[in-house]
């Protein structure tokens, strides 16, 4: 809730999945698509059975007319709703710090979670089941809950994979 947001517009909401009733069909939706198109995404039919352990999913949600409407107000500079006046799509971003925001607390409080994404295979299936306007988009889901210790997790990226941090942070110039 005290997320940052570009003109404290607050355009982002989330949609809250919890225990196996409600979370089921959205692993059923991936596990489709991922059965429908094996190998065309990074999922895989492991990783979808891992997630699908999780009790909890919070999917976060930009909705990019509440920006346009606020930047429209008196006061604010703009008259009209013209989404070409933004150089960069805060709704995005905003919504990109919550989730972040969302995974820290999850750390802090001794959680697992991991963050997926929707694609085109799986956002209209998710929009049908779960009642989703079109004028809010789902940046992906954070599946939140305590590893199962029988089995073998995904995975981290390894610390070697990573780039340097003389290739990330550009001091004085590029």
């Amino acid at each position: 809730m005290r997320a940052p947001s570009a003109g404290f517009s607050q355009g982002y909401s989330f949609l809250l999945l919890e225990g196996a009733e409600q979370c089921a069909p959205l692993w059923k939706i991936l596990a489709d698509a991922v059965d429908a198109e094996p190998g065309t995404e990074d999922e895989n039919p492991a990783e979808v059975a891992a997630l699908s352990t999780a009790q909890l999913v919070i999917v976060p949600m930009a909705g990019k007319d509440v920006y346009l409407a606020r930047y429209a107000q008196p006061g604010k500079g703009w008259t009209d709703r013209d989404e070409s006046r933004w150089l960069v799509p805060y709704w995005y971003v905003d919504t990109g710090f919550a989730a972040l925001l969302i995974l820290l607390a999850v750390t802090n409080e001794g959680l697992g979670a991991s963050f997926f994404g929707f694609d085109q295979r799986t956002l209209p299936g998710f929009r049908a089941h779960y009642g989703v306007p079109a004028e809010w988009m789902p940046l992906g889901a954070i599946a939140i809950g305590h590893p199962d210790p029988g089995s073998d997790p995904i995975p981290p990226a390894r610390a070697s994979e990573r780039k340097p941090l003389t290739e990330l942070v550009h001091r004085g110039h590029w």
